[in-house]
């Protein structure tokens, strides 16, 4: 599914595993600090190792006030998607 029809996004990143930006869009488009911080927060996380035989991460959701980033990986790299949550959305009442 192409980034532009994900509801309520407003930006995408598509990363590389060494953490290169390989395609950038919306809000996200070229910046380069967010994605190395949330590099920092797959690192951290351990998304994508394998923690027993079992479990894998493979998405992982940061959710703020006004915002979240989902970030899901997928042929050996981390997409992220910034979606707004507005109050009154069911995105956002979900996470209350």
């Amino acid at each position: 599914m192409p980034f532009e029809k994900i509801a309520d996004q407003t930006g995408y990143l598509t990363l590389a595993e060494d953490g290169a930006v390989l395609s950038s869009g919306g809000a996200l488009e070229n910046d380069e600090a967010t994605a190395a911080r949330l590099m920092q927060v797959i690192r951290t996380a351990g998304a994508g190792t394998q923690l027993t035989a079992a479990h894998t991460i493979r998405k992982l959701s940061l959710i703020y006030d006004d915002y979240a980033y989902v970030i899901c990986l997928s042929n050996r790299a981390y997409h992220v998607v910034k979606r707004s949550l507005e109050k009154g959305s069911p995105t956002h009442a979900a996470k209350q």
